[in-house]
Protein backbone atom coordinates (compact mmCIF):
# COMPACT_ATOMS: atom_id res chain seq x y z
CA UNK A 1 0.00 0.00 0.00
CA UNK A 2 1.28 3.64 -0.62
CA UNK A 3 1.49 6.16 1.78
CA UNK A 4 -0.93 8.52 -0.05
CA UNK A 5 -3.48 5.47 -0.17
CA UNK A 6 -4.35 6.23 3.30
CA UNK A 7 -4.92 10.26 2.68
CA UNK A 8 -8.58 10.23 4.13
CA UNK A 9 -11.17 12.87 3.46
CA UNK A 10 -10.57 14.23 6.73
CA UNK A 11 -6.78 14.79 5.71
CA UNK A 12 -8.38 16.45 2.28
CA UNK A 13 -10.78 18.50 4.67
CA UNK A 14 -7.77 19.54 7.33
CA UNK A 15 -5.64 20.49 3.98
CA UNK A 16 -8.18 22.28 2.20
CA UNK A 17 -9.34 24.52 5.74
CA UNK A 18 -5.49 25.21 6.55
CA UNK A 19 -4.91 26.65 3.02
CA UNK A 20 -8.31 28.62 3.62
CA UNK A 21 -6.78 29.67 6.64
CA UNK A 22 -3.43 31.06 4.94
CA UNK A 23 -5.25 32.62 2.14
CA UNK A 24 -6.74 34.81 4.71
CA UNK A 25 -3.44 35.18 6.89
CA UNK A 26 -1.47 36.53 3.47
CA UNK A 27 -4.59 38.59 2.23
CA UNK A 28 -4.49 40.00 6.05
CA UNK A 29 -0.42 41.09 5.09
CA UNK A 30 -1.41 42.04 1.83
CA UNK A 31 -4.23 44.34 1.63
CA UNK A 32 -2.61 46.89 3.74
CA UNK A 33 0.54 46.73 1.96
CA UNK A 34 -1.18 47.10 -1.29
CA UNK A 35 -3.52 50.08 0.42
CA UNK A 36 -0.12 51.71 1.14
CA UNK A 37 1.59 51.48 -2.25
CA UNK A 38 -1.43 51.04 -4.67
CA UNK A 39 -4.25 52.81 -2.93
CA UNK A 40 -7.87 52.04 -1.83
CA UNK A 41 -9.23 50.58 -4.80
CA UNK A 42 -5.95 48.31 -5.30
CA UNK A 43 -6.43 46.87 -2.08
CA UNK A 44 -10.09 46.06 -2.81
CA UNK A 45 -9.50 44.54 -5.62
CA UNK A 46 -6.88 42.22 -4.11
CA UNK A 47 -9.59 41.68 -1.31
CA UNK A 48 -11.83 41.09 -4.30
CA UNK A 49 -9.46 38.64 -5.93
CA UNK A 50 -9.19 36.76 -2.19
CA UNK A 51 -12.88 36.32 -1.47
CA UNK A 52 -13.52 34.63 -5.17
CA UNK A 53 -10.29 32.47 -4.34
CA UNK A 54 -11.88 31.17 -1.04
CA UNK A 55 -14.59 30.86 -2.30
CA UNK A 56 -13.37 28.84 -5.19
CA UNK A 57 -10.85 26.62 -2.60
CA UNK A 58 -14.44 26.46 -0.49
CA UNK A 59 -16.73 25.06 -3.19
CA UNK A 60 -14.47 22.68 -3.90
CA UNK A 61 -14.12 21.20 -0.09
CA UNK A 62 -18.03 21.10 -0.75
CA UNK A 63 -18.31 19.62 -4.35
CA UNK A 64 -15.48 16.54 -2.92
CA UNK A 65 -16.87 15.95 0.03
CA UNK A 66 -20.38 15.34 -1.55
CA UNK A 67 -18.57 13.19 -4.12
CA UNK A 68 -16.28 11.01 -1.76
CA UNK A 69 -19.66 10.48 0.56
CA UNK A 70 -21.14 9.10 -2.64
CA UNK A 71 -18.03 6.89 -3.71
CA UNK A 72 -18.32 5.47 -0.24
CA UNK A 73 -21.97 4.31 -0.74
CA UNK A 74 -23.24 6.95 2.41
CA UNK A 75 -26.01 9.16 1.84
CA UNK A 76 -25.09 12.94 1.03
CA UNK A 77 -25.95 15.25 3.12
CA UNK A 78 -27.43 17.16 0.26
CA UNK A 79 -28.61 16.32 -2.81
CA UNK A 80 -25.82 16.51 -5.45
CA UNK A 81 -28.37 18.74 -7.90
CA UNK A 82 -28.58 21.17 -4.84
CA UNK A 83 -24.42 21.28 -4.61
CA UNK A 84 -23.97 21.72 -8.62
CA UNK A 85 -27.17 24.72 -8.27
CA UNK A 86 -24.81 26.05 -5.66
CA UNK A 87 -21.43 25.48 -7.91
CA UNK A 88 -23.13 27.07 -10.72
CA UNK A 89 -24.70 29.97 -8.87
CA UNK A 90 -21.77 30.94 -6.67
CA UNK A 91 -19.87 30.48 -10.71
CA UNK A 92 -22.33 33.43 -11.73
CA UNK A 93 -21.91 35.39 -9.21
CA UNK A 94 -17.71 35.33 -9.52
CA UNK A 95 -18.28 36.43 -13.01
CA UNK A 96 -20.66 39.41 -11.84
CA UNK A 97 -18.70 40.64 -9.00
CA UNK A 98 -15.61 40.33 -11.45
CA UNK A 99 -17.39 42.51 -13.54
CA UNK A 100 -18.68 45.09 -11.60
CA UNK A 101 -15.31 45.17 -9.48
CA UNK A 102 -12.98 46.22 -12.76
CA UNK A 103 -15.95 48.32 -13.98
CA UNK A 104 -16.18 50.52 -10.64
CA UNK A 105 -12.49 50.39 -9.31
CA UNK A 106 -9.80 52.10 -11.42
CA UNK A 107 -7.35 49.98 -9.38
CA UNK A 108 -4.74 47.70 -10.38
CA UNK A 109 -5.75 44.69 -12.44
CA UNK A 110 -2.30 43.07 -10.78
CA UNK A 111 -4.16 43.36 -7.45
CA UNK A 112 -6.97 41.63 -8.63
CA UNK A 113 -4.67 38.44 -10.03
CA UNK A 114 -2.49 39.16 -6.71
CA UNK A 115 -5.89 38.01 -4.79
CA UNK A 116 -6.91 35.45 -7.24
CA UNK A 117 -3.10 34.06 -7.23
CA UNK A 118 -3.48 33.44 -3.35
CA UNK A 119 -5.75 30.49 -3.27
CA UNK A 120 -3.94 28.80 -5.66
CA UNK A 121 -0.29 29.54 -3.37
CA UNK A 122 -1.96 28.74 -0.22
CA UNK A 123 -3.29 25.41 -1.54
CA UNK A 124 0.32 24.74 -3.04
CA UNK A 125 2.07 25.61 0.35
CA UNK A 126 -0.22 23.49 2.04
CA UNK A 127 0.05 20.38 -0.32
CA UNK A 128 4.05 20.84 -0.52
CA UNK A 129 3.64 20.43 3.70
CA UNK A 130 1.29 17.65 3.43
CA UNK A 131 3.88 16.13 0.99
CA UNK A 132 6.88 16.52 3.15
CA UNK A 133 4.90 14.98 6.28
CA UNK A 134 3.42 12.02 3.93
CA UNK A 135 7.45 11.69 2.95
CA UNK A 136 9.11 12.01 6.45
Amino acid sequence: MSEMEGFSDADFRRTILRALRLLAVVTAVAAPLVLWKLGWQSAVLLLVGAAISGSGLYEWLRLMTAVMVRMDGGSPARPMGMILLGFFLRLGLTVVLLYVSLKLLNGSVYALAGGLALGVLSLTLEGLRLLKAWTV
